[in-house]
């Protein structure tokens, strides 16, 4: 950040007061400019035995497959917002939503809010950030081609609670690792 959104002077980076953080400040307007993570809301939307995955159409990860989830809009909540996500990627009503998971993902400031969901009908396709949108049993899953680590974890813990009839709500940090010479 250079410029305050407030009034156009230019930011500096100090602790405010009564703060602990490095924040962006404006000398001039004294507004504090805070920047948190940002909230991704998602569905592990099922049919009978299936799950529906998008290939994206955009980027980052242009071709690969992942579950619809996209960022929250001010105004909805997490639920509403994993709904609204599936139904624009993957033209998909989803019905019987339960939390499944939350994942902290602090080096690109994002926590994903994942919910496990039923489609309402066997009806759906690909929307504008979609190039296919497909069900797939769990042996069809495209493993090596999945766009984000997220999402493999996400489908990970599902088949696993599958077969142990079990469903927590998963509460994870997911660290990257450095690259590997």
């Amino acid at each position: 950040m250079i410029y305050c959104s407030n009034c156009g002077t230019r930011v500096i980076e100090k602790v405010p007061a009564g703060d602990n953080r490095q924040r962006y400040v404006c000398d001039a307007c004294e507004t504090i400019h805070y920047q948190n993570p940002k909230i991704v809301a998602g569905c592990v939307p099922a049919w009978e035995n299936r799950l529906l995955l998008c290939r994206r159409a955009i980027e980052p990860r242009y071709g690969l497959w992942t579950l619809p989830a996209g960022f929250m809009e001010n105004g909805e909540s997490t639920e509403q917002a994993a709904a609204r996500e599936t139904q624009e990627e993957a033209g998909a009503v989803v019905k019987d939503m339960a939390l499944y998971g939350v994942f902290s993902i602090p080096q690109i400031n994002q926590v994903y809010m994942m919910f496990r969901a039923q489609l309402a009908a066997e009806d759906y396709h690909a929307g504008a950030e979609s190039l296919d949108v497909r069900l797939f049993h769990e042996h069809e899953i495209p493993w090596d081609e999945l766009a984000f680590p997220v999402v493999k974890l996400t489908l990970q813990r599902y088949y696993n609670d599958i077969k142990n009839s079990h469903f927590p709500v998963h509460v994870e940090d997911i660290f990257r690792h450095p690259a590997r010479k």
